[in-house]
């Protein structure tokens, strides 16, 4: 278990009872508490929209602490990733049946072709793809592990949209259509390392979509996110 871990510590103390401070987002001197209650303990959304699209098995990408992993596997055969052995943990924990220690940017490391039927990312975890080219990667990699038929379920915060510019740790970017996150959490005392997420709107990830066999199907708006079905060609 790697110590430099203050996310995943938080939410498993969280999880335990036993956190006595907060988790904090920390962009230079701007600083926010993380609401680790509310986005990764509370229930999954029953009529999510992206819902009528998931069948199984599916994959879970960046589970958290297994909130939608949990309403899945009621339905479908479902596997839950994380990179963090503490979270892997707490989903075990809290009843997941099959959770991996895995990274969504490997997926090739840790999936056989053709093994699920749809792939679900939701929380923004695609910007860490970190460029255009590396969500490409990411792309022609989910290809691979998915059915010749899959979906996929992915978000993303929308630099297309003027609120979008408040959003916490925002860089703009002179190209339109792209813009960064830049910031890292601390707990305890513990500083984790810095996080660099690509923001792009649905015409970059449409773009980012050629060469692969995804199409974007449909989309979604909220006030500064953006939610896609990808569908295979």
């Amino acid at each position: 278990m790697t110590d430099a871990d203050p996310f995943g510590r938080a939410v498993r103390d969280h999880y335990l009872g036993e956190r006595s401070e907060p988790l904090l987002d920390r962009d230079g001197a701007d600083v926010r508490e993380h609401r680790i209650e509310e986005w990764y303990f509370g229930d999954h959304d029953a009529d999510a929209w992206r819902d009528r699209w998931i069948e199984g098995p599916v994959l879970d990408m960046g589970a958290g602490a297994g909130r939608d992993a949990l309403y899945y596997q009621d339905r479908f055969e479902t596997v839950a990733i994380e990179v963090s052995d503490r979270l892997v943990e707490t989903m075990r924990d809290r009843g997941v049946n099959d959770v991996r220690l895995a990274d969504m940017f490997s997926l090739r490391n840790h999936f056989d072709r053709n093994q699920f039927r749809s792939a679900h990312a939701i929380g923004t975890q695609l910007g860490l793809a970190g460029s255009m080219a590396g969500v490409r990667e990411f792309l022609s990699d989910l290809a691979s592990v998915t059915t010749t038929d899959a979906i996929a379920v992915l978000d993303n915060y929308a630099p297309e949209l003027d609120a979008t510019s408040d959003v916490f740790g925002y860089r703009e970017d002179p190209t339109p259509g792209l813009a960064y996150r830049v910031y890292h959490v601390t707990y305890e005392g513990e500083v984790g390392r810095t996080l660099l997420f690509r923001l792009f709107s649905v015409d970059r990830l449409r773009e980012a979509t050629v060469g692969t066999p995804w199409v974007v199907a449909a989309t979604d708006y909220g006030d500064v996110q953006w939610r896609a079905v990808l569908e295979k060609r």
